[in-house]
Order: C-alpha cells, then sequence, then structure tokens
C-alpha cells in the first residue's frame, strides 16, 4: 500500500482517510484490486473499493486484520 500511495515505507498506520492522498485515483485503486487478488487471493470490485474511506477499511476488505 506505502507504494501505491508512493509513500515511505511503514508511514500508513490505518485511520488515514484515502481521500487525504493525493495518489489515490483510479490508477491506485486498481492497483490494491491486484494487490488484493495476488496476496491474499480476494477478488474486489471498484465498487467496493469506492465505499471505502480509510487504510483500514481497505484492510478489512481484503481480509487484513
Amino acid at each position: 500500500m506505502d507504494d501505491l500511495l508512493e509513500v515511505p515505507d511503514g508511514t500508513l498506520s490505518g485511520p488515514e482517510k484515502l481521500e487525504d492522498f493525493a495518489n489515490w485515483n483510479s490508477l491506485a485503486m486498481l492497483g490494491y484490486i491486484a494487490l488484493a487478488d495476488s496476496h491474499n487471493g480476494v477478488e474486489l470490485s471498484p465498487r467496493q473499493i469506492r465505499d471505502c474511506d480509510s487504510i483500514d477499511d481497505l484492510g478489512r476488505l481484503a481480509g487484513i486484520e
């Protein structure tokens, strides 16, 4: 996730709002969908991602608690 948002490794802790990241866009969203599938075997839709507000929301969606 750090790479997708172009922030230093270990920067994200979870409660950060996606809207606060200039790099959170449709390309990053597609990257996250691919990441969730390849690392967790979870297939996500763009609609599911759009409903997320924070890094924690994305993690829960992909099965990362």
